[in-house]
């Protein structure tokens, strides 16, 4: 496969345009189904769109702040 498929704004626009159906799927889905909160914030609406966007932010930070911490050199095995 081409990997120039993947990156054209065509197919970057497709994606997005899914993920913010699904995005917005999700949270419709809150107002037909009645969730059991266990603590105050939990029983919010749509807590569960907005909590899995942010820990998805979350995890990206942190994996970049990772791949600066751990980066090595270009040369690091020809040594």
């Amino acid at each position: 496969m081409n990997g120039k498929r993947l990156t054209s704004s065509r197919v970057a626009r497709v994606l997005w345009l899914t993920f913010a159906i699904m995005l917005a799927l999700s949270v419709a889905a809150e107002v037909f189904i009645h969730t059991h909160a266990r603590f105050g914030i939990d029983g919010s609406f749509s807590f569960h769109a907005w909590f899995g966007g942010v820990a998805c932010i979350g995890i990206v930070a942190v994996s970049k702040l990772l791949g600066i911490i751990l980066k090595r050199k270009d040369t690091y095995y020809d040594e």
